[in-house]
């Protein structure tokens, strides 16, 4: 599809830039794929799937693409027609350390996220692994306080005993950190903490 060969409109005071339009991507069960990072497509993704006819929309943006040959609203909103499993294990990152963690030092709960790193339960001077079950979210105090003593021996012990989660478990963790922008389109299908008006 040719981006360059295409024109955009939308209504007065709501147009706004194929740029600035990015598609919910839902799995086929209406959940995002993922919540944080939220599971989004630049339009053209979400146009070039539309077109493979991958996904279905759900909602759509005022703002219009238009070629020669036809012309579409952007979609705000798809859903995968297949589901996808989130049966694999996640990847073993420090972004999904933190998530798995809420972003906070598992020795004080600190949630400075410019402090966060991470800690090895058991030091690797002591042979212990960099495995999900060894590390743990940490900020700088306190990883320089524990430095590379026994949890026992410095008297600091995590919060909560780390383990390798699920994809859905990063996935319901990263609920509860919603991103900056959110189209009101998008509301109906993500899941965040509020209150349901009767």
């Amino acid at each position: 599809m040719n981006s360059a060969a295409m024109s955009v409109s939308g209504s007065v005071g709501a147009a706004q830039t194929p740029e600035a339009s990015p598609a919910l991507v839902l799995n086929a069960d209406f959940r995002p794929l993922s919540y944080f990072p939220l599971s989004l497509w630049c339009w053209q993704d979400a146009l070039k799937a539309v077109f493979l006819d991958r996904v279905d929309v759900v909602a759509e943006y005022e703002t219009t693409v238009r070629s020669p040959s036809f012309e579409m609203r952007l979609p705000s909103v798809v859903s995968l027609k297949q589901y996808v499993s989130h049966a694999r294990a996640p990847a073993f990152t420090r972004f999904n350390v933190f998530l798995r963690d809420s972003f906070a030092c598992q020795y004080c709960g600190s949630t400075a996220r410019e402090l966060l790193t991470f800690d090895h339960v058991i030091p690797r001077s002591k042979g212990g692994r960099t495995t999900w079950q060894n590390i743990v979210a940490a900020c700088s105090p306190c990883n320089i306080k524990k430095g590379g003593r026994m949890p026992k021996e410095a008297k600091m012990f995590p919060a909560r005993k780390p383990t390798r989660p699920t994809m859905y478990e990063l996935n319901e963790r990263g609920r509860a950190f919603p991103p900056h922008y959110l189209h009101e389109s998008w509301q109906d299908f993500l899941y965040w903490d509020s209150e349901l008006e009767p």
